[in-house]
């Protein structure tokens, strides 16, 4: 977030479709080295020592930017770019004034009310009353109400509120926020299992299943670079969106449907992964060209927030719907396709992806496994499918403005 208002504070709208896909793009080279390195530390050392190293390398790497940052402050400060202004508060004022500021009564009831709602469709299946348990009915009921309760003192209570509505209302962010939660929302669905499918259906390693489920990465990451340099040379956005991201990104994420099965091909299943990787970098970077386009310089950082948000919400309900999928689907067809012999190790079967791929490829349990996948599989893209329709009307909601002669910023920017 912080990379994304310090790109739009020295750039041109016209550029900036470039400048975010360029902070994007180390990620081509960098996943080329996970799949390695974690098989490496599986086969030697053990996964505890792979958050060691994290915890190791993250502070080391980010350490020099860290002082550059610091010492630039200070040459702020000591050119009097950076006055020191005495508030006048007490801490006690000062405490109840950045309450109020950073709305921590909406932003608690925000969170409270989307996790006590998305909890259940994870945790439904756990429970021997399934759906009509008192705690998930309780936690549903719940959580409803304290997401409208937010929206209630939001309108007519809070002091500041938390999303500006002035915002909310152009049809332009409601569109752009709209996608945003839609293609997390489908994203998570057909991702969030995908990398134990690519091992245990189509037995590959990890490194080869690592090099796979990030072909998303190292497309949309690649591709948006094109996408910025079309945008800076027309000016235009909506119609690349509209015509060719939102088109691309059904028929990669339909096409899986049939593909991704228990006897399914690796080329296919790639083949759809670079449809939603390359409309992937369309549809991300033309959201964030739509917010900002719409806005003034001094509510960037606001609505770039509040896509984020809406992003990190669908998110959400993706990974709690992929999860409700999933545990309603998998054990029950486990249970179903299993042999009799192997019946007394469902539940161990379900629950642990070494148990699923110590049985060897072709014994009648492995293929059960993989059917059972494969029907889960099914049912997680048939509803990312159907999520992504809400993107064509999102799309079409906005204003096409050409950004290509369009000053918002300063100075000297790139």
């Amino acid at each position: 977030m912080a990379l994304s208002v310090f790109i739009a504070d020295t750039s041109q709208l016209k550029n900036r479709a470039f400048a975010f896909a360029f902070v994007s793009s180390p990620y081509i080279i960098t996943v080329w080295l996970g799949g390695p390195t974690a098989e490496a530390i599986l086969d030697g050392p053990g996964f505890r020592w792979g958050f060691g190293v994290f915890a190791i390398v993250t502070p080391v790497i980010t350490l020099p930017l860290f002082a550059l940052f610091t010492i630039n402050y200070r040459k702020a400060k000591k050119a009097g770019l950076m006055p020191t202004v005495d508030s006048g508060r007490t801490f006690m004022e000062s405490a109840k004034y950045y309450f109020i500021q950073f709305d921590v009564v909406g932003i608690f009831l925000l969170s409270a009310g989307l996790a006590l709602f998305l909890l259940p469709f994870s945790l439904y299946s756990y429970q021997s009353q399934g759906w009509k348990s008192p705690m998930i009915l309780s936690m549903l009921i719940i959580g409803f109400f304290t997401f409208i309760g937010f929206v209630l003192y939001e309108k007519y209570m809070a002091p500041v509120t938390f999303i500006p509505y002035s915002l909310l209302l152009d049809r332009t962010v409601i569109g752009a926020c709209t996608l945003a939660a839609v293609l997390f929302i489908e994203f998570y669905i057909w991702n969030s299992y995908f990398y134990s499918f690519l091992i245990v259906v189509n037995n590959l390693s990890v490194t080869e299943a690592t090099y796979v489920s990030n072909t998303y990465s190292v497309g949309s990451c690649f591709f948006s670079l094109l996408v910025g340099i079309f945008i800076r040379w027309t000016g235009r956005f909506k119609g690349l969106a509209l015509y060719f991201g939102v088109p691309l990104t059904i028929l990669g994420c339909g096409c899986m449907i049939a593909f991704r099965t228990a006897d399914a091909k690796i080329g296919y299943i790639v083949m759809c992964q670079i449809f939603i990787a390359f409309s992937g970098g369309t549809l991300v970077i033309c959201e964030q060209m739509a917010v900002m386009a719409v806005t003034s310089h001094q509510y960037l950082a606001v609505v770039l927030a509040v896509e984020g948000m809406f992003a990190s919400v669908g998110g959400g309900i993706g990974s709690s719907v992929a999860a409700a999928i999933w545990t309603g689907i998998f054990p029950d067809r486990l249970a179903r396709y299993l042999p009799a012999e192997s019946q007394a190790n469902l539940t161990d079967i379900y629950g642990s992806l070494t148990i699923q791929t110590s049985y060897a490829v072709g014994t009648d349990t492995r293929h059960a496994i993989n059917l059972a996948y494969g029907d889960a599989q099914k049912y997680m893209l048939i509803a990312s499918t159907t999520v992504l329709v809400v993107a064509i009307g999102a799309v079409a909601m906005w204003r096409d403005v050409k950004v290509k002669d369009f000053k918002q910023v300063k100075g000297t920017v790139f």
